[in-house]
């Protein structure tokens, strides 16, 4: 009887309990903060980081995650893809998102899985343009220099793999050519480098990280696992399968350090968002020795 009452305790709690934690893991924005130093910039630079919004509202017009955005007082905000959903009927959200933001900082885009879709089955539609009229620079196989606090920081976007598949593996000499040419130009600059790519999975496979001297990747794509179990982490990672090393946080790989955000929501998973809330990152790179 005992044993019964127990299990009968266990069944009633999560029946209880996974139904509202599910429900934060859509609704209820949580601000993480990190931070390292580096001898390339002085001061602080403070950079927001979302991802995967995937058509999700925080309020209308996304106006509680502008809200507590601009609480923060980023000096720059990056959005890492999954803006929208693939068969979103229009990319109003997104739009509507982005302007919001725009008013609290320079907002900065690189397209994810679900923007590469959505363009293929929309071909008559200028997404990239409408981002950039919302108030956002699109940055896809392309960099910028901005100045932030003083700082020149070279800022680029890309979605391809920086990888290809040869013989050897995954390597950097194996990437196309256009690939190779866009992050030789980008590493070519004393400033401090970051590097939008939407999947980790980019950077983090085979020998690009000691390859490429990026100071910061900045990604998302995979949800932090989508299903966070407690004591294990985030259960499943795209390409890097069951229970990924890249899924949530900063990392030192190499000569790169990288940094993967859970994001914002998801779309059609098998499995909801669970122990996850919706993640607004807070990164401060502070002057000084390199950590």
């Amino acid at each position: 009887m005992k044993k019964r009452r127990i299990l009968l305790t266990v069944v009633a709690c999560l029946l209880v309990f996974v139904p509202g934690d599910i429900w934060a893991s859509y609704h209820v924005l949580h601000v993480s903060r990190y931070s390292f130093t580096s001898s390339k910039v002085t001061g602080s630079v403070s950079i927001c980081v979302i991802s995967d919004l995937h058509d999700h509202s925080f309020g209308k017009d996304n106006a509680a995650l502008v809200e507590k955005i601009s609480l923060e007082k980023p000096d720059v905000i990056l959005f890492c893809g999954d803006l929208l959903n693939e068969d979103s009927k229009d990319a109003s959200v997104a739009v509507d998102a982005i302007s919001g933001l725009s008013a609290v900082a320079p907002v900065y885009v690189s397209l994810g899985n679900h923007e590469v879709s959505y363009m293929k089955n929309h071909p008559s539609q200028d997404l990239a343009g409408e981002y950039t009229d919302a108030g956002a620079v699109v940055l896809e196989q392309a960099f910028q220099d901005m100045e932030v606090n003083g700082n020149v920081i070279r800022l680029g976007g890309m979605y391809a793999y920086a990888f290809g598949s040869d013989d050897t593996g995954n390597t950097a000499a194996s990437a196309p050519s256009g690939v190779k040419t866009f992050l030789t130009s980008f590493c070519d600059t004393s400033s401090l480098k970051i590097m939008m790519a939407h999947r980790p999975d980019s950077f983090v496979f085979g020998d690009v990280s000691s390859v490429y001297d990026i100071d910061l990747v900045v990604s998302g794509h995979d949800h932090g696992g989508q299903v966070v179990v407690p004591f294990l982490g985030g259960l499943y990672g795209g390409d890097q399968g069951w229970f990924p090393k890249y899924i949530h946080g900063l990392y030192q790989k190499d000569l790169e350090r990288i940094f993967v955000t859970s994001g914002l929501s998801s779309q059609k998973e098998l499995l909801p968002r669970f122990n996850n809330l919706p993640e607004i990152a807070m990164i401060t790179i502070n002057g000084g020795s390199d950590d």
